[in-house]
């Protein structure tokens, strides 16, 4: 069995890299971080003439058609250099369940532009992460061929710039139903996250769509969104993968260049071993993601092992970014320098879509309610 990537995939992995690090370098981040930008419009735009926006698009739509896994080896290389994009909530919440459930006028409306770069989408599914006590809501009732939707969902990632807007909603009946809303329908209000005002909560009063906002079926939600979840937890173990490793890369080189007591800190012992237990992590967190990549990638049930690689991504990862901020000394508590960034970065990345306990106790229920699925699924 082959392994390796293929010369196509190599390509694509090679250019995102080099655009990122062009692009996204520390001086230019520490510029950025300074004024109100919330996005590096340039760079997004770059993307997409370079055809990296619509990896995963079909190429009638304006993008190149390729799979889950070029999707995922983009995010990598975005988390490496910690870009300010929303690469995640356009391609991953916003395009992936309108190309595969949206009629040819959806695809059409919102992906061709995705493509260019000309907007940006995203959903609105952050409740999935959070208890039922503290979720939001929407509602939906039907009259004739509009809908007719109230309510309030928080936390919608990249969703105060977003364009257009994936809203799950729930019928009279007790089904969900998600739709494709314009962003000028919402009434939206920006939420502080560690990563600066990115996300939005979004209040729906009265706003009436007609049937052709329905992405694939009334009723359908509760599979679309099951089948987002799963690609959505594991684009964010891609972007973990990028930013661990990353940090681990640039915490080596500073613990080989600072020395005390006339020798780098990096061959005493107790640095050693801190250094090796997070590069160890690093490689539970990939391992994890590409065995629930494999998974999905060939039509397996992948709902055990994305929970797996979602809990390394969150629990692994925190203590791969703990440890390299540590290992920098006093320097790593400055805001400004480049390391806090990726702790920052980390961190919030684990949050998205429940932290290690959520998806902890989505494994126990799952292991509990399906008998399919034994402990092997459970090896990484």
């Amino acid at each position: 069995m082959d392994f390796s990537f293929s010369a196509d995939q190599i390509a694509i992995r090679d250019l995102a890299q080099q655009i990122f690090t062009d692009s996204a370098t520390d001086e230019f981040l520490l510029s950025f971080d300074r004024n109100d930008d919330v996005y590096d419009n340039t760079l997004w735009k770059t993307l997409g003439e370079q055809g990296l926006l619509g990896i995963t698009i079909p190429e009638e739509f304006g993008g190149t058609g390729l799979g889950l896994t070029e999707l995922c080896m983009l995010l990598e290389e975005q988390g490496r250099r910690v870009a300010p994009i929303p690469l995640f909530a356009s391609l991953v919440l916003g395009a992936l369940p309108i190309i595969e459930f949206g009629s040819t006028a959806q695809k059409e409306k919102y992906l061709t532009p995705l493509a260019s770069g000309d907007k940006k989408l995203t959903a609105a599914i952050s409740e999935l992460g959070v208890s039922q006590a503290a979720a939001g809501r929407i509602n939906a009732s039907q009259k004739g061929e509009q809908w007719i939707l109230n309510g309030q969902l928080d936390f919608v990632v990249d969703g105060l710039y977003a364009d257009a807007i994936l809203v799950p909603a729930t019928n009279s009946d007790g089904k969900q139903t998600v739709f494709i809303i314009d962003s000028e329908q919402l009434a939206l209000t920006g939420q502080q996250s560690s990563l600066g005002l990115k996300e939005a909560s979004i209040t729906l009063n009265n706003v009436t769509v007609n049937s052709d906002a329905v992405l694939g079926n009334a009723g359908d939600g509760e599979s679309i969104l099951a089948w987002l979840e799963l690609r959505a937890e594991l684009a964010l173990c891609a972007q973990q993968v990028g930013i661990t490793e990353e940090a681990v890369k640039r915490t080596a080189e500073f613990t080989c260049e600072r020395k005390q007591f006339g020798a780098p800190i990096g061959s005493f012992q107790a640095v050693a071993m801190q250094a090796a237990d997070a590069y160890i992590d690093v490689e539970a967190i990939r391992s994890s993601y590409w065995l629930a990549l494999y998974k999905i990638e060939s039509a397996q049930d992948a709902r055990s092992e994305v929970r797996i690689a979602k809990w390394y991504a969150a629990e692994a990862g925190h203590r791969v970014v703990y440890r390299t901020q540590h290992l920098h000394g006093g320097i790593g508590a400055d805001i400004e320098y480049p390391i806090h960034r990726y702790f920052l970065w980390a961190k919030h990345v684990g949050m998205i879509l429940g932290g290690r306990s959520v998806q902890i106790e989505k494994l126990g229920a799952l292991l509990a309610s399906d008998d399919s699925i034994g402990l092997q699924s459970l090896r990484v």
